[in-house]
């Protein structure tokens, strides 16, 4: 990693654990993780959950249709749009919290909300 990828590598998840989103792990597995740069210059960690993905089994909710959702909304005033940011709404059940372990150099962590990349996210968040 470059030099400014390890500086981020200490920082991001610092700020991730100072705001409850991850805690340390101990599990004996962890996925890897990369940097991708942003418009803006910054640097974005991204956790490679591709092997986990791939053993994990698959929600199957259906999509609803854009008609029906519209059809729920008749009559009503308001509704709210969700913009799903990391630890919005969805926390992870303390027994699952280790399958979400990412591992950098300066230790391993755990999610304890909803990471972006796991297979389920999406599906658990039309429940």
């Amino acid at each position: 990693m470059a030099p400014r990828e390890l500086d981020e590598l200490k920082t991001q998840p610092k700020d991730l654990e100072e705001k409850g989103f991850i805690t340390p792990s101990m599990s004996p597995w962890g996925a890897p993780v990369l940097f991708m740069k942003k418009k803006d210059g910054s640097l974005r960690l991204c956790i490679d959950y591709r092997q986990l993905n791939r053993v994990t089994v698959r929600n199957k909710y259906p999509l609803p249709r854009i008609d029906n959702l519209f059809d729920q909304l008749r009559g009503a005033q308001f509704f709210l749009q969700d913009r799903h940011e990391i630890g919005v709404s969805s926390r992870i059940r303390d027994e699952d919290r280790s399958k979400t372990t990412f591992s950098t150099r300066y230790g391993n962590y755990q999610f304890t909300v909803m990471a972006f990349g796991l297979t389920n996210a999406t599906s658990y968040s039309w429940i």
